[in-house]
């Protein structure tokens, strides 16, 4: 089971990976030995942990409070040498079967550590009330492990295909475009320059914002961001009020041409206002942008 404790020592000595198959509807499970890479491997690239064909079990390292309903939580690679072997726009999809239920539960989440770091992987996770992965996840706590069931390829991003990208999040939609911003910033190949508009709710909701701030200081002219809280809650706060709206977006956006793109990840409602649906026409639309240079995660 997904959030069994399994003797770590023996994870290390000999890395498993929980396969399943289904009879007559129920999940039979068994451990293999893993497919990454054991032992010292004669090649100097560092094994891939999410390479291959195959459920991932992993334990949890470290987990992290980060506001009302969001966790930080590390999970170990059982080798330390070891990389993710995502690429970037990446997610994971988990897999989970929290107490009580009779079918398992699978849900994609976004890793935000750099995908090239070694011996481990972060994800963050926003605990919905009835969200019964979200709610399984922020039960775990060090020691316990998750399964992974696949990874799952987003974005085909490609270094210098375009002059400028800007980013649109909301709420915990941060995750995908903090991965794809990070990973173009790290590449010292990559000179794409990147804007973010980050909409919230309230202060707390502003998720990652000691990195994002870190960014800004170490790209200066390259990486810049906007936040928009609809709802701020601290009586001295500098923050701008406001939602991501189209008055906002033309005056981040003001000279783009043909050699940019917009990435978009959020809730519903704001994902429509912006790309648009069949009966109305997006505000992405109205500021330029065709279809092609929109990408919705």
């Amino acid at each position: 089971m997904a959030s069994s404790r399994l003797p770590w020592e023996m994870l290390k000595s000999r890395p498993a990976v929980l396969c399943a198959t289904v009879v007559a509807g129920v999940g039979v499970y068994y451990a293999t030995p893993s497919i990454l890479p054991t032992g010292h491997a004669e090649s100097a690239e560092s094994p891939k942990v999410f390479g291959g064909f195959g459920f991932t079990t992993l334990r949890v390292q470290q987990v992290k409070q980060v506001n009302h309903n969001t966790k930080r939580l590390v999970f170990e690679f059982p080798d330390q040498s070891a990389t993710s072997g995502l690429t970037l726009t990446s997610a994971l999809l988990t897999y989970s079967w929290p107490k009580g239920r009779f079918f398992p539960v699978l849900r994609p989440y976004t890793p935000i550590s750099d995908l090239d770091q070694q011996g481990s992987i972060e994800l963050m996770v926003k605990h919905y009330p009835d969200g019964k992965a979200s709610t399984h996840l922020h039960s775990l706590v060090p020691g316990d492990t998750l399964t992974f069931a696949a990874a799952l390829k987003g974005f085909a991003w490609t270094p210098n295909k375009f002059a400028q990208v800007h980013l649109i999040a909301g709420g915990a939609g941060i995750t995908p475009i903090y991965q794809l911003m990070q990973g173009i910033l790290n590449n010292p190949d990559d000179k794409t320059k990147v804007d973010l508009v980050f909409g919230v709710n309230t202060e707390q909701d502003l998720l990652l914002r000691e990195e994002l701030e870190q960014y800004k200081q170490r790209f200066p002219g390259r990486f810049n961001y906007v936040y928009a809280v609809s709802h701020p809650t601290e009586k001295d706060s500098t923050l701008p009020k406001g939602y991501i709206n189209e008055e906002l977006l033309r005056d981040v956006m003001k000279g783009s041409d043909k050699n940019s793109h917009v990435f978009v990840c959020g809730p519903p409602g704001m994902e429509d206002s912006l790309v648009g649906s069949r009966k109305t026409e997006g505000i992405l639309s109205r500021l330029g942008f065709n279809k092609d240079q929109i990408y919705k995660f």
